[in-house]
C-alpha cells in the first residue's frame, strides 16, 4: 500500500512538531527544511493539519506551529483515513471512460478492504511516539535547533544571548 505525497509530508511534518523540543514552536520554514520538502508543499500540508486540529498556530515574528493536544494522540490511521484523498483503491477510468468490469466489480471491493485493513494495522500507532531522540537530533541540528534553546540560533547570535 502506498500513501500519496501530501500524506507523506504531513506525516513527516507531526514528526517534526512531535519531536520538537520543549513543545518548542517551529516556523513553516523549519519544518519544510527539517523534511526536505519545497515550503509550498509544507504550507499546504500545515494548512490541512490545522484544519484537521492536531496542529496549534501562534501568528506573528515569533510565531510558528506545534502539535495540539489532539495531535499528541492522533494515530497514523486516523490520519491516513483523513488524507487519502482517493475515493476509489484502483484506477477504474480509462481514456475512453469507466472501465466495462465496474460493474459489480469484485476487485475494487477487495482492494478497499485492504486499504482498511492497512490504515487498520496503524490505528494503534500514536504520531507522537514515532519519532526518537537519536533520529531527531541531527535534523534540529540542521535547522539550528537544539534541546533547551528557546528559538533557532541566527547567525551571530550566541547561545544565552
Amino acid at each position: 500500500m502506498k500513501i500519496n505525497a501530501f500524506a507523506d509530508v504531513s506525516l513527516r511534518a507531526l514528526m517534526v512538531l512531535a519531536a520538537a523540543p520543549g513543545n518548542q514552536l517551529l516556523t513553516t520554514q523549519n519544518i519544510a527544511d527539517s523534511v526536505g520538502t519545497p515550503y509550498n508543499h509544507v504550507s499546504k500540508a500545515m494548512a490541512r493539519l490545522r484544519t484537521m486540529g492536531l496542529i496549534d498556530v501562534e501568528r506573528g515574528r515569533t510565531g510558528g506551529s506545534r502539535l495540539s493536544n489532539a495531535g499528541r494522540t492522533a494515530t497514523v490511521g486516523q490520519i491516513l483515513r483523513e488524507l487519502d484523498t482517493r475515493t476509489d483503491p484502483a484506477d477504474c477510468m480509462s481514456a475512453t471512460g469507466n472501465c466495462p468490469l465496474i460493474n459489480e466489480c469484485k476487485l475494487r471491493a477487495a482492494l478497499a478492504r485492504a486499504r482498511e485493513a492497512f490504515y487498520r494495522e496503524l490505528d494503534p500507532v500514536v504520531i507522537a511516539d514515532l519519532p526518537g531522540s537519536r533520529q531527531m537530533a541531527p535534523v534540529f541540528e540542521m535547522i539550528g535547533l537544539r534541546p533547551g534553546l528557546p528559538e533557532p540560533l541566527r547567525p551571530g547570535v550566541q547561545p544565552g544571548q
